[in-house]
């Protein structure tokens, strides 16, 4: 194999580990804001306002139910007293979360988890 034959090859199999690292750490990462809000989110502090076509909406239920973190979720469409929340917000879209009372646009694990760590109210 010529020299730059070889070092193709070695470029390859950096990209490829780099890209494995870069993918495991994400998942790691992602685990463990999951198992973070798990145990500090009790029933009542997050509250999702979702719209029914909004596919973050979507992600972020499903990341919260696949940890197990208490949420409450209600839709703008469907219900008259969550679209009064979500105007009086003034949210720019969906999914909006009241953390604790706090207004948060899009659903940030780790910013939940800082909402949830700086204690009550």
């Amino acid at each position: 194999m010529s020299e730059q034959g070889r070092s193709l090859l070695v470029m390859a199999a950096l990209v490829l580990g780099i890209t494995a690292v870069s993918t495991w750490w994400s998942g790691h990462q992602e685990s463990n804001a999951g198992r973070d809000l798990a145990a500090l989110a009790r029933p009542g502090d997050i509250r999702m306002l979702s719209s029914t076509t909004c596919v973050f909406c979507t992600r972020a239920r499903q990341f919260m139910t696949e940890h197990g973190v208490a949420f409450d979720e209600c839709f703008i469409e469907r219900d008259v007293a969550c679209a009064d929340v979500y105007r009086a917000t003034a949210a720019q879209g969906t999914p909006t979360l009241l953390v604790r009372g706090q207004v948060q646009l899009g659903f940030a694990p780790d910013r939940v988890v800082k909402r949830l760590q700086a204690g009550p109210g």
